[in-house]
């Protein structure tokens, strides 16, 4: 993860002494280097368009190729790959990377930057380096063909020059503290988020996204913008997703469904969106299949190292990793396959379609405060279906309408997060975890039941599955018993909310 702050600097700017910052006993330097980086996009800038960049580089102590995505959380993740013998051609696995943002358009040069580099790097007493400071002086070569210019115009050339803090080991309290002593010295934040954008930006400015006007204050500006935000979270996921990063799967499921319900919720302020939520249901069945697959793994982990010696009898934590590991591995395979299929990029061309051209009925151009009644609506729902589910006389089909109350819970809570109204969102996601609680545990044991099969069959000791089994038993009644105590306790707090 990459965490720093870049500057415009004037000509004769000098970096100034950072040694009497707290925690820094030495500045280490200066050392310099040649680095000479070519970039690639697609010919409409594709990834340069979303906060993407990709480049190989020589020179310098980190050459190779390096993927940078879109800034998340203050840290932008960087994927690195050594250089290799193809200069022209992009590694196939970081062209996957980045296949959600090119959607299948090929990559190839778009600017080569030369940088001269002076770095000097703050140090500890321990000698742990802390941060590095980059005094870079850059040309920005554009080729002709990726400059858009006329025939024999030539390339386009940019030079500048800037200074970047990146932290090492240090924290970020120090990371500002540097900041502020570079501003005082004639520095000041940086016109232009990457030196990419910089060597475009004459030549070729890079593309913005489309956005529609809604009016400040209406309904279409609230609905518009969650839809917004929760397709670049999507989007944001699928390098992770794709790498197997922790909670990726999760983070992408969630934006899918967050997306399904808001087009359901305000299907009177975005109208014509059937289509769509047809496939983020699709979308949010094939992540289900890892996610669930995931949760099981690591609560009967957890469940198995809480045990104490005397439950445990036979290779039982080997069995465990090696076949609920094995299903999470195939589950996500299926994931990554489905990301690579066109059915996903006709999906987040959708999602494109979507933000930057909706369609917008008259109740967009309604006062945000008129979408509280979609809040209030959503919870009616929940009550319904809990009222549908004591009604039902068997078992099996009171907890297939429990499930259902789950559901109701889920888009409750969505629909007043999107709104704003925290509060209820928190109730309803408090219906929807204990209830969520009671699935996962019946899931489990269905899972335990085939693992001790296989134990079985193989002549191990299945002892402890038993036991495992008897517990997520206990765990699923207790859940159930204490629902009713909790959905009291809801209804008379959302009663007073709404």
């Amino acid at each position: 993860m990459e965490i720093e702050d870049k500057f415009d600097v004037p000509a004769g700017f000098e970096v100034p002494d950072l040694t009497g910052l707290p925690g820094v006993t030495e500045a280490a330097g200066p050392v310099t280097h040649r680095l000479v980086a070519v970039y690639f996009d697609t010919p409409d800038l594709r990834l340069a368009a979303r906060g993407v960049t990709l480049r190989r580089r020589r020179g310098g102590t980190d050459a190779g190729w390096h993927l940078k995505l879109p800034r998340s959380e203050g840290a932008r993740q960087e994927i690195t790959r050594p250089l290799g013998r193809g200069t022209k051609t992009v590694p196939a696995d970081l062209a996957d990377l980045v296949s959600a943002f090119t959607r299948g358009a090929p990559l190839a040069p778009v600017a080569e930057l030369e940088t001269h580099r002076t770095v000097t790097t703050l140090v500890n007493g321990a000698g742990v380096r802390l941060v590095e400071i980059a005094d870079d002086r850059v040309t920005g070569t554009v080729p002709e063909a990726a400059a858009g210019g006329e025939p024999g115009a030539g390339p386009h050339v940019e030079r500048w020059r800037e200074v970047e803090a990146e932290l090492i080991g240090g924290d970020e309290r120090l990371l500002r503290k540097v900041g502020k002593r570079l501003a005082a010295a004639g520095a000041v934040p940086a016109a232009s988020p990457s030196k990419l954008a910089r060597a475009l930006g004459a030549a070729r400015p890079i593309p913005g996204r489309p956005r529609p006007r809604t009016r400040p204050g209406s309904a279409g500006e609230v609905v518009v913008g969650y839809l917004t935000a929760q397709a670049d979270a999507l989007l944001a996921q699928d390098p992770r997703v794709r790498r197997a990063d922790e909670d990726a799967v999760h983070r992408m499921r969630v934006a899918a469904r967050r997306l399904r319900s808001a087009l359901k919720s305000f299907g009177a302020v975005v109208e014509d969106t059937a289509g769509l939520r047809e496939e983020l249901k699709w979308l949010g069945r094939v992540l289900g299949e890892a996610r669930d697959a995931e949760v099981v793994r690591e609560r009967l982990i957890a469940g198995f190292d809480a045990l104490g010696e005397g439950a445990v009898s036979g290779p039982v934590r080997l069995r465990l990793d090696a076949e609920l590991g094995a299903a999470e591995s195939e589950a996500l395979d299926r994931v990554r396959e489905a990301l690579r299929g066109e059915r996903y990029f006709a999906l987040l061309d959708a999602l494109d379609a979507l933000t930057g051209a909706p369609a917008l009925t008259g109740a967009a151009d309604r006062p945000a405060g008129t979408l509280r009644a979609r809040a209030a609506g959503s919870w009616r729902r929940v009550v319904k279906a809990h009222r549908a589910a004591l009604a039902a006389t068997d078992p099996a089909g009171r907890e297939h309408a429990m499930h259902d109350v789950r559901k109701a819970a889920k888009r409750a809570r969505y629909t007043a997060e999107a709104l704003g109204m925290d509060e209820l969102a928190e109730r309803a996601e408090a219906v929807q975890d204990a209830l969520g609680a009671r699935l996962d545990g019946v899931v489990a044991q269905g899972r335990l039941a085939v693992v001790a099969d296989a134990a079985r069959r193989a002549g191990e000791d299945t002892f402890t599955y038993g036991v495992l089994t008897g517990l997520e038993r206990a765990r699923t009644e207790r859940a159930r018993e204490e629902f009713p105590r909790l959905w009291k306790k809801t209804s008379k707090a959302v009663a007073k909310l709404l």
